[in-house]
């Protein structure tokens, strides 16, 4: 069974978000084995400036450098990423279990993005819009995708 690692920056705080990430974990629980790790993020001081940027994204990068297993495939959640429509998605998640990739690993950064410790070793980048979303939302929007994908790649009904 593929396993599918969601590594990300930050905790949830909204119960609504909770909730939404609890059913589609329960729901994707019978397509992979689904981890979600998270990392804390670092606080934000009142004025940011790009050296205090890269150095948060460098704090952050690091603990999820921790937290990676060598032998995944690793898709970053970026802006600079690749769109797909919800069957190219499927499409990808397919192909990549065929090539042998039996464990994927999704990063979601912090509010200030991901950084370049772990982008320049990512197999690939992907956006799910050019819009800014709260990392936290991107996280159930990602289960949420994930689900569809399943659901598309099994011929099941739920993607209209």
């Amino acid at each position: 069974m593929l396993t599918i690692n969601v590594l990300c920056v930050g905790k949830i705080k909204e119960n609504y978000l909770k909730d939404g990430i609890n059913e589609y974990s329960k729901r994707l629980s019978k397509y992979c084995n689904l981890n979600i790790i998270e990392v804390s993020d670092e606080k934000l001081p009142e004025k940011l400036n790009d050296n205090i940027i890269t150095s948060i994204k460098s704090e952050e990068a690091k603990k999820m450098l921790g937290n990676l297993k060598k032998d995944t495939y690793l898709i970053c959640l970026d802006l600079k990423g690749k769109e797909y429509s919800s069957e190219e998605f499927s499409k990808k998640l397919d192909l990549l279990k065929v090539e042998g990739n039996s464990n994927i690993t999704f990063i979601i950064g912090g509010t200030l993005g991901i950084g370049n410790e772990i982008l320049s070793i990512s197999n690939e980048k992907i956006c799910f819009s050019k819009m800014t979303f709260p990392h936290q939302l991107i996280r159930m929007f990602l289960l949420e995708q994930l689900f569809r994908a399943f659901k598309i790649s099994n011929g099941e009904t739920y993607h209209r």
